[in-house]
C-alpha cells in the first residue's frame, strides 16, 4: 500500500521580463512564475503540478500550496487517486483557508496546484496521457469528480451526464480524427506581445506564418495609434484570410473598450479579449452586445466556475478562455466545459503562461472528444516560451499541438531548472544579484550573465 510521504513546494521563477516577453497593456514587466508542487509517496510514483503567477507574491502562492497539500501527507495513494471527487471537496472544505477566498485568488490557485498533482499522479499510476485517463473514464466517473455546486440553475448532475453520455459512443472516433488532423488547433500569441519591437513583430510573424499558422494574437490597449500600426502591420504579413485576435488585459473601462474596439474593427479580429475587468458580467455583456461582430473573450481570470455560469447565462462571451491553473483543476474545468458545451460557447483556453501549454492541450483534446465534438472557433492558445524546462513539453506542428503520449499532466519540471530558477536561492537569481551590485541595475538575463562571465 503507497502512501503520501511528503510535498516539495518550489517559488520557481523566470525573469522573462528582461525581454518584454508577456508583456501588455496591463502587465508590462512580468516574470512568468510557477508555485510548483511534488506529492511524494514511499515507492517511485509522484504527482507534479502548478500555478501560474508573474513573480512578486509567488511565494505566497507556494506557501498556501504546502498549507493545502499537508492533509494529504500519510494518506493512503489508490483511496486518493480512486476518488479525486471526494479529495477535491475535503480540501475544499477546510472552512480556515476557504475564508481566505472563498473559492478565489491565492488560496484557490494553491488549490489548483495541489489538485493538479494528484491528477498528474492518476495518470501515471494508469500510465496514460491526463487526456487519455480522462476520455476512458465513465459518464457517472466525471461527473463525480466534477464540481458542481452552486450550478444547479444552470446545468443539473442529470444534464451533466445526458451530454456526456451523447458523446460516449464518438469518443473513439474522435480521437482518430485528431490524429489524422495532427493534433488540436492553436494560436499563437508568441510574436504579439506590447513590448516587442515592430521589427520583432514582423519576424516573429513571419516565422510563425512559415510554420503553418493561421491564427495569431496581439496585445493592444496602451495607445489607440500604436494599435492601428502593429495592426497594420500584422495584416501585412500574415494576410486577410487568417484569423487575428487582439487582447486588452483588462485596461479599458465598459464605454473606452466599446470605443476602442469599434476604431479597430476595420482589421477584422475574431475577438477582443478581457476588454474590462475580468469579474464584470454585465460589463462583457454590453460590449459584446456594441462591438458585434467582433467576438468577445474571456476566463483567463475568471476565479471560479461560478463566474463562467454567469457569463453564460448572461450572454456575456461568444468564446470562453477557462485557465488551467486557475480554476481549481480538472475538478472545476470539468463543470466549465459542460456548461459551455450546454450554452453553445465554443472553450478556447488561456494558455500565455510557463507550463500552461503543457497543460491546456490535454484538456483541449479531452473536450472535443468527450464534451463537444466540434472545432468549430475552437483554438487553444500557445505560446512558445519556457517549454524547454519540461520533461515532456507541448509538441507543435502547423498549428496543431500534437497528442501527448507520456504518462501524467506534462507538469514535471527538469530538476536542473528547478535548481536554477528557484527564488531566490537558485543559482540564477544568486548570480543575478551579484551581477546587480556590480553594475547597479535589476537582475540581467542568463545570456547576458553568460556573456559577462566569458
Amino acid at each position: 500500500m503507497a502512501v503520501i510521504t511528503g510535498v516539495r513546494v518550489h517559488d520557481i521563477r523566470f525573469p522573462t521580463s528582461l525581454e518584454a516577453d508577456g508583456s501588455d497593456a496591463m502587465n508590462k514587466d512580468g516574470d512568468y512564475s510557477a508555485a510548483y508542487v511534488i506529492l511524494e509517496t514511499d515507492g517511485d510514483l509522484r504527482g507534479h503540478g502548478f500555478t501560474f503567477t508573474i513573480g512578486r507574491g509567488n511565494d505566497l502562492c507556494a506557501e498556501a500550496a504546502r498549507q493545502r497539500a499537508q492533509p494529504l501527507i500519510g494518506r493512503d495513494v489508490d483511496s486518493l487517486l480512486d476518488d479525486l471527487g471526494g479529495i477535491y471537496r475535503e480540501l475544499a472544505s477546510d472552512s480556515q483557508l476557504r475564508w481566505l477566498g472563498p473559492e478565489k485568488g491565492v488560496v484557490h490557485l494553491a488549490m489548483a496546484a495541489v489538485m493538479n498533482a494528484l491528477w498528474d499522479m492518476a495518470a501515471r499510476r494508469a500510465e496514460v496521457p491526463l487526456w487519455r485517463l480522462l476520455v476512458e473514464m465513465t459518464p457517472e466517473q466525471l461527473v463525480d469528480a466534477a464540481d458542481l455546486r452552486y450550478l444547479s440553475d444552470a446545468l443539473t448532475r442529470a444534464e451533466a451526464l445526458d451530454l456526456l453520455r451523447a458523446s460516449a459512443p464518438l469518443r473513439q472516433q474522435r480521437i482518430a480524427e485528431l490524429a489524422d488532423r495532427g493534433g488540436y488547433p492553436c494560436y499563437t500569441t508568441s510574436a504579439g506581445w506590447l513590448g516587442y519591437s515592430d521589427d520583432k513583430l514582423r519576424a516573429l510573424l513571419q516565422e510563425a506564418v512559415d510554420d503553418g499558422y493561421r491564427h495569431f494574437k496581439l496585445k493592444v490597449g496602451a495607445d489607440l495609434e500604436e494599435d492601428r500600426r502593429r495592426l497594420r502591420v500584422a495584416r501585412e504579413i500574415v494576410g486577410w484570410d487568417a484569423e487575428l485576435m487582439i487582447d486588452a488585459n483588462q485596461v479599458w473601462d465598459v464605454p473606452q473598450a466599446i470605443d476602442w474596439i469599434n476604431e479597430l474593427a476595420e482589421f477584422r479580429p475574431l475577438w477582443i479579449e478581457e476588454p474590462t475587468s475580468p469579474d464584470d458580467v454585465l460589463g462583457h455583456a454590453a460590449i459584446r452586445k456594441a462591438v458585434s461582430p467582433v467576438g468577445v473573450a474571456s476566463g483567463e481570470h475568471g476565479m471560479n466556475r461560478v463566474l463562467f455560469k454567469q457569463m453564460f447565462q448572461a450572454e456575456a462571451i461568444d468564446f470562453c478562455q477557462l485557465d488551467s491553473a486557475r480554476l481549481a483543476s480538472v475538478n472545476e474545468i470539468l463543470s466549465v466545459y459542460l456548461m459551455a458545451h450546454k450554452f453553445g460557447v465554443p472553450v478556447c483556453p488561456h494558455a500565455g503562461g510557463v507550463g500552461l501549454c503543457e497543460l491546456v492541450q490535454h484538456l483541449s483534446i479531452f473536450d472535443f472528444v468527450a464534451v463537444s465534438g466540434s472545432l468549430d472557433k475552437r483554438l487553444t492558445e500557445y505560446v512558445d516560451h519556457l517549454h524547454e524546462h519540461f520533461v515532456d513539453p507541448a509538441v507543435v506542428v502547423a498549428g496543431h499541438y500534437v497528442l501527448p503520449s507520456k504518462p501524467g499532466y506534462s507538469a514535471e519540471m527538469l530538476e536542473q531548472s528547478i535548481q536554477r530558477y528557484e527564488f531566490p536561492t537558485g543559482s540564477y537569481w544568486v548570480d543575478s544579484r551579484a551581477e546587480e551590485v556590480l553594475v547597479g541595475s535589476r537582475p540581467l538575463s542568463p545570456a547576458v550573465l553568460e556573456a559577462r562571465r566569458s
